[in-house]
């Protein structure tokens, strides 16, 4: 299993087509390749960012075993359907 910003990647859906419809997820872009020139970035939760994390190849078997432990208890099936325009940290709506 592939997983990304606390989403679970479906087998079906390759990267060229998350990479070319600017797919999002929880916390902004999934793969987000521009060039900055600023790397200073303000360290707020509530400022949508457009780094991403490193993606986390995970056995199923694994993931069977400890879904209910954090951080797989975050982790939620890919939908390219669903608005991730706002989300929530810990009980706060961030924009």
């Amino acid at each position: 299993m592939y997983v990304k910003e606390d989403l679970i990647i479906p087998h079906n859906i390759s990267f060229y087509d998350l990479i070319s419809s600017k797919a999002r997820g929880k916390s902004g872009p999934l793969f987000h390749f521009d060039v900055h020139e600023d790397i200073r970035l303000q360290n707020d939760a509530r400022i949508e960012k457009d780094e991403s994390h490193a993606g986390k190849v995970v056995d199923r078997h694994w993931y069977n075993r400890n879904k209910h432990i954090f951080p797989a208890s975050r982790w939620e099936v890919y939908d390219p359907d669903t608005n991730y325009e706002t989300y929530t940290i810990h009980g706060y709506e961030v924009k």
